[in-house]
């Protein structure tokens, strides 16, 4: 398990721990729920998912930070913990956000199942793996650097979402001559919302690798800044292509899914390698 360097400090620490295992469980327990229960229970549905996505907040907030209260009971924080696991959680509580949101206004329920277990995953891996304590004053753009990068693999997280319902739309209606999927979306209109969270993942994405270029003392030629430039690259691609030749169906959803492998395995998976196989602490 990989713990921050001050994580035995009880003054500091056990409340934040304890806030971490109870948030956790309570976020994990109520995503099984939401998992099993049954569509025709909208209602309880719906509240289940919100209070999971609710506690699955109170636990990023938990694992990701360190701190406790001061003498006079202020609250106090004194860095910050990441790694691979905060970051996958993060990822899926952001798609989840996205989620919740369409779920209300466009039939797409379908993925209910699948990413209320993927939150069950996110928050157990992240309890497990806390990650490596960081101090925010290595940079003062270090933290917007991070916020981008979290936020460029929400974006592209939900167009993977999207780009998951386009590919089996587009499976399934080839055995159908009609232009609405079998979710009773328009295929068109599904196919905008994918390249919506495309375009606007890119310009996130962009914005992160400029300001960590810009500000980064020195520059390093690492897994996740080759992996992160890749992905830029085809993600690049695929929004040209789509632009000046049309890229539409399986062989533009085949780019999305390269260009979001290589960006998940930018962060999540070379910290990965670094935190429990090689055990170091990296950030």
């Amino acid at each position: 398990m990989i713990l921050s360097p001050d994580f035995f400090l009880p003054t500091l620490n056990a409340g934040w721990s304890v806030g971490t295992a109870l948030s956790s469980g309570v976020a994990a327990f109520l995503y099984v729920v939401a998992a099993l229960i049954s569509d025709s229970q909208k209602r309880p549905l719906q509240a289940f998912l919100l209070f999971a996505w609710l506690a699955h907040a109170a636990a990023i907030f938990f694992e990701t930070t360190v701190g406790g209260p001061d003498a006079q009971g202020a609250l106090v924080v004194q860095g910050a913990r990441f790694g691979f696991a905060p970051a996958l959680s993060v990822t899926v509580w952001l798609v989840l956000t996205v989620y919740m949101l369409e779920s209300r206004f466009l039939p797409i329920s379908v993925m209910r199942r699948g990413l209320a277990w993927m939150g069950v995953l996110a928050v157990v891996l992240a309890w497990i793996f806390p990650g490596a304590f960081t101090h925010t004053s290595l940079s003062p753009w270090q933290p917007l650097h991070w916020v981008l990068g979290m936020a460029s693999y929400g974006l592209f997280g939900a167009a993977v979402l999207h780009g998951a319902l386009l590919s089996r739309a587009d499976r399934q209606m080839r055995l159908h001559a009609n232009m609405t999927t079998p979710l009773g979306l328009p295929l068109l209109k599904l196919e905008q919302l994918t390249f919506r969270f495309v375009a606007w993942g890119f310009a996130v994405l962009t914005a992160a690798l400029v300001i960590g270029w810009w500000f980064s003392s020195p520059w390093r030629w690492d897994h996740k800044t080759v992996l992160s430039l890749l992905a830029w690259l085809v993600f690049a691609a695929l929004l040209l292509g789509r632009q000046t030749l049309g890229w539409r169906g399986p062989v533009a959803t085949r780019w999305l899914f390269v260009g979001a492998t290589l960006l998940l395995l930018a962060y999540v998976g070379s910290r990965f390698v670094l935190q429990v196989v090689l055990q170091r602490s990296l950030v």
